[in-house]
């Protein structure tokens, strides 16, 4: 795993140790790159079940502004916090060990507004429209953001879920991305 593009291209970035996390592969992370195209300097993400962090450091690396970083897993903090001290990104980051809900609700109790979240949740666990219906009842997502979801091939997700309407979505192997508007 690598920073693919920006200020931190080509640093190495590591994986939690065991079983339970999923990197987004180099080529899925390019590609969902190329899709979003040009990331504004003042852009807020989020970056719900974290696992390594790759994807937040991503878009820092690629000129966000500041990246949220959620995953209830101690081996996952630690990998991430790791990844931001080895990038030097850690300044325009905040790591959060709690559950995606319980973070979601925390972060609309104090007004932010993301332009990207990014939802990478446990394959089979049936949490994507949960954590939806949670962004949605928060009110964290600014008006123009996007929500892209990362999820098993087979999946198949609604056009239109709460007020979020779904704009593209692409397969990759086993995976599948999920746009959201």
């Amino acid at each position: 795993m690598r920073v693919i593009s920006g200020l931190k291209k080509g640093y190495k970035l590591k994986g939690p140790k065991g079983k339970d996390t999923r990197p987004t592969e180099d080529r899925i992370k390019e590609s969902l790159f190329n899709i979003l195209g040009y990331i504004h300097g003042e852009s807020i993400v989020l970056d719900l079940f974290a696992g390594s962090g790759s994807i937040g450091i991503e878009f820092l690396s690629r000129g966000s502004k500041k990246a949220y970083f959620i995953d209830r897993s101690y081996l996952s903090v630690k990998t991430i916090k790791e990844n931001l001290g080895h990038t030097g990104l850690v300044e325009k980051s905040r790591v959060i060990k709690n559950d995606a809900i319980k973070s979601i609700k925390l972060l609309g109790n104090e007004n932010i507004k993301f332009n990207y979240i990014f939802v990478d949740p446990p394959y089979g666990k049936n949490l994507i429209i949960d954590v939806l219906e949670n962004l949605w009842e928060q009110g964290i997502l600014a008006e123009d953001g996007t929500i892209i979801i990362e999820h098993e091939k087979g999946l198949e997700l609604e056009d239109n879920i709460f007020d979020f309407k779904k704009i593209d979505s692409r397969n990759y192997g086993s995976k599948s991305l999920t746009f959201y508007r």
